[in-house]
């Protein structure tokens, strides 16, 4: 009996410790607690809270604050909340970084501020006073936004930069995308919607096409309002910024240049054309646009990895913040336990038997995983193409098996089976 309940105290301490009884509770007059910062900043006190609450009050334009319980109340609740947790957040991390800002840089950055969004000193005390914030409130806002931008910086700055190898492969990736100017084809065109005219402005340049000709004969006759002061001119044009207008790609790059053509019918407008230039396809080489491909590399990385170090940022707060009761919110508060829906769902996608059926807006039951597609990651595309993984299609193997029917027996071995060796 002795031994047994010797065990059974160690069950019960190690089910506690899992069941996070040990989590540390919220002192009395306090909301909220972080671990692993100082002791200065690791609590967010009642008279905090309510002071957040009305500058939230204050910012959504409400004369006055709304009743404990209602909707509009919790989620002022929330943002206040959230927002002096963040603020402790910023300020360990900070630290943990070895971080800091100087008084000096802090006045430097309020006075831009205040330039930038004040006209007069009147205007920003007003700010002040409708705002429901301190002077000791913006500094403390200033300073934090100071922390966000260094904190950034420093992860930012600890991505690698890309290798001579990887530099290369973006560029043979991106050549033809990026790097390579297709041929064109530099046209004069007049455009008007009376066929008469257009063969009459045609007749007019067969007798002379020169660029001063075309200036005048375009400005005549052209109701084209982009060239009609241009002499017609249209540079650059190119078969893929044609597709779409069959009629018109055919007369402009099925023609030589030098030559009068039309008046072609687009679209019920009556189009004269002479291509004057050909310009042939242009490829920047590697040495022209490395520098180019690096900083583009490096933008990249340096945005994957902070995206990387905002989610391991937000877990590892999360996990050091414990709530008072009626102040835990979800992704703030590692005590926050939630009913585990998306909170955009209709209430009646979970219930037995909701009122007027169930919502047809209901989201999966699951959140289904949407792995990259195989071959679809490239330099330019890590993530690659990502499908949504879906029940195997009924009927696929049988469509398999009539695929492959017209192969000679034996040449393709059943679904798990090895031909002999030598086969």
């Amino acid at each position: 009996m002795i031994g047994f309940g010797a065990l059974f105290v160690l069950l019960f301490v190690g089910f506690a410790i899992a069941q996070g009884l040990s989590a540390p509770s919220v002192p009395e007059g306090d909301v909220a607690i972080v671990e692993g910062v100082p002791d200065d900043l690791g609590t967010v006190s009642e008279a905090e809270f309510k002071r957040a609450l009305l500058q939230q009050v204050a910012a959504g334009g409400l004369k006055k604050a709304p009743k404990p319980g209602e909707k509009k109340y919790e989620e002022l609740k929330e943002a206040a909340l959230g927002e002096l947790l963040d603020q402790i957040w910023i300020q360990g991390e900070a630290e943990e970084l070895g971080i800091e800002v100087t008084p000096k840089q802090i006045a430097t950055e309020l006075a831009q501020i205040k330039e930038q969004n004040f006209k007069t000193e009147a205007e920003y005390q007003e700010f002040l006073k409708t705002s429901r914030f301190t002077k000791e409130d913006v500094l403390d806002r200033v300073r934090l936004q100071l922390l966000s931008t260094q904190i950034q910086e420093v992860v930012s700055n600890e991505a690698p930069q890309a290798t001579e190898a990887e530099v290369a492969n973006f560029y043979n990736s991106a050549k033809d995308s990026q790097f390579t100017s297709p041929a064109s084809r530099d046209v004069r065109v007049i455009v008007n919607e009376d066929k008469e005219k257009a063969e009459a402005a045609k007749a007019e340049l067969e007798k002379d096409s020169s660029p001063k000709s075309w200036e005048k004969i375009a400005a005549k006759y052209s109701e084209d309002p982009n060239t009609k002061s241009t002499g017609g001119l249209q540079r650059g044009l190119t078969e893929e910024l044609l597709q779409t207008q069959t009629t018109l790609r055919e007369a402009i790059f099925g023609s030589p240049t030098g030559v009068i053509v039309g008046p072609t019918d687009v679209e019920g407008k009556y189009f004269v054309i002479e291509v004057e230039k050909l310009n042939s396809e242009k490829v920047q080489t590697l040495d022209q646009v490395k520098a180019q491909i690096k900083s583009q590399l490096a933008q990249q990385v340096s945005q994957r990895a902070f995206s990387n170090f905002v989610t391991a940022y937000t877990s590892k707060w999360e996990a050091r913040t414990f709530c008072a009761d009626g102040f835990t919110i979800e992704e703030k508060c590692s005590n926050f336990v939630g009913s585990g829906h998306p909170p955009s769902a209709p209430p009646g996608c979970y219930e037995a038997d909701p009122p007027g059926g169930r919502p047809k807006d209901c989201p999966a039951p699951v959140i289904q995983a949407a792995p990259a597609l195989p071959g679809s990651t490239t330099v330019l595309k890590p993530e690659g193409e990502r499908l949504p993984q879906r029940p195997r299609p009924e009927g696929l193997k049988e469509a398999a098996e009539e695929a492959l029917g017209g192969l000679s027996e034996g040449a393709v071995p059943p679904t798990g089976e090895v031909p002999p060796a030598g086969e």
